[in-house]
């Protein structure tokens, strides 16, 4: 999670102090650097070493394999299905990462067959309660993120009409604080309809009952959470269990905010290309690996012998631990499966209801990875047909007929003949696209951030 310090925050690299006629030093200006991902500052901003660099060449390479996948996406998925989860775990190219997680989680499929809806619920005007309780939230999250630090930019105005829009959409459920910063994450990537149809099939399909009142799905899953850990680490199992410290304690935040808030961004953005393909078993295995590496051995619990001290080392996860080549690593290697669980689930199932009895929010089953999400809910392929808004001629393409007879116009060989007026079909434009690769427009800037934005303390609670 992004510490949050006094003033603005942000660790200037540059500040110029403006001198008044007596000498005395008056408002400073201060210059930022923004990393590639859009941070000011914070603990997500980009440090350099904890992520991993693509060679250019090797990111066109793969921008090309996955626009060849998304114009077919019904054949990859039905055929190739393990090539695709393969390049999501090699990490999306980030100018298609919104596009691929659109399709990813079905929310392709779910804007084109309720094409007018979003517009529908935006122009509402909300639950009063809930509209109040989002608009003090959203100075809450990312406010080191360039998109979010003021406070009435346009990054929090559209946070606040996708946040509204799925308390309209779901009025049962209403809204959940850790639903904010999932949606600032899909924001950073997507125009707000998109988002709002991939939020949906978040908190439907990949975490059902997460955001409902009680929060009994994610009691559970901490559960599931804890006996999954006897198995990949007795000796962390052991410890937790000689504390007794409760899983909701310290997996509430990683498991209802997919580690947004918690792990540097280069590794949010891998794990999260990785759980919209694959489910939520990723979730898991990322939980087990920092609970692992964290206490996975004697000599790395001589440092907490108490309930207090394992709390604030669960906390404050070691950076190598987080550093997003480990990560991965250890996520694709660590041995958990969806059928382990499901098992797991049944069983702890049996046992809330020896306890608590029935649960009282009755959530639909999760769906586990793109995959399970396509066979239920089969889009046709005009829903995945993609509608460029811009179309832009390739230079290396084949003389076309307009062209030929542009050419030969000007020879006075062709007759003047009525021109055709194309237009493409519309779509969303993104603003919010992420550069491969920071411009040098963006390197050294001068942000007015908003200091209410970025000085606040108050911290997020989901119990």
């Amino acid at each position: 999670m992004a510490r949050i310090g006094h003033g603005n925050g942000l660790a200037s690299r540059d500040s110029k102090e403006k001198l008044t006629d007596d000498g005395r030093g008056s408002e400073t200006e201060t210059e930022t650097q923004v990393d590639k991902y859009g941070f000011t500052g914070g603990a997500q901003q980009h440090r350099g070493q904890s992520a991993e660099e693509i060679p250019t060449e090797v990111l066109r390479q793969r921008e090309a394999k996955w626009l060849e996948m998304l114009n077919s996406w019904d054949k990859w998925m039905a055929k190739k299905h393990k090539k695709v989860k393969e390049r999501c775990q090699k990490g999306i190219p980030p100018s298609l990462r919104g596009r691929a997680w659109l399709y990813l989680t079905g929310g392709k499929g779910r804007r084109e067959q309720n094409q007018g809806k979003f517009q529908v619920l935006d122009n509402q005007p909300g639950d009063p309660k809930w509209v109040d309780i989002i608009e003090r939230d959203l100075h809450r999250q990312f406010p080191f993120h360039e998109m979010f630090a003021a406070r009435g930019g346009h990054g929090q105005q559209d946070l606040l009409r996708v946040l509204k829009a799925y308390t309209l959409h779901r009025p049962e459920e209403g809204y959940c604080q850790a639903q904010a910063p999932i949606a600032a994450v899909l924001l950073m990537h997507m125009p707000a309809e998109d988002a709002f149809w991939v939020l949906v099939q978040i908190c439907e399909k990949y975490l059902p009952g997460y955001y409902s009142t009680g929060l009994e799905a994610i009691q559970l899953d901490g559960e599931i959470l804890y006996a999954l850990l006897r198995r990949v680490s007795p000796a962390a199992h052991r410890h937790l269990k000689k504390h007794k410290l409760e899983p909701v304690l310290y997996m509430t935040e990683w498991f209802m905010c997919a580690f947004s808030r918690t792990l540097p961004w280069a590794s949010v953005l891998r794990v999260w290309d990785m759980f919209l393909c694959e489910g939520v078993k990723i979730i898991f295995r990322v939980g087990l690996v920092l609970l692992r590496s964290m206490l996975g051995s004697q000599e790395k619990l001589k440092a907490c012998q108490g309930l207090y001290e394992t709390m604030e080392l669960l906390r404050a996860i070691q950076p190598q631990y987080m550093q997003e080549a480990f990560l991965v690593h250890e996520v694709i290697e660590i041995v958990v499966s969806e059928k382990d669980i499901e098992k797991e689930h049944h069983a702890q199932l049996r046992r809330w209801k020896e306890t608590h009895g029935d649960l009282h929010c009755k959530s639909p089953s999760r769906m586990h990875g793109a995959k399970a999400i396509m066979a239920a809910e089969p889009p046709s392929r005009q829903d995945l047909r993609q509608r460029p808004t811009i179309i832009v001629d390739s230079p290396l393409a084949p003389e076309t007929d307009g062209k030929r007879a542009e050419g030969a116009k000007e020879n006075g060989k062709t007759k003047p003949e009525k021109q055709k007026t194309i237009i493409a079909p519309q779509e969303t434009v993104n603003p919010y696209l992420p550069p491969s690769d920071p411009s040098p427009l963006l390197k050294h800037m001068t942000i007015q951030e908003s200091k209410e934005s970025l000085s606040s303390a108050e911290h997020d609670t989901y119990l």
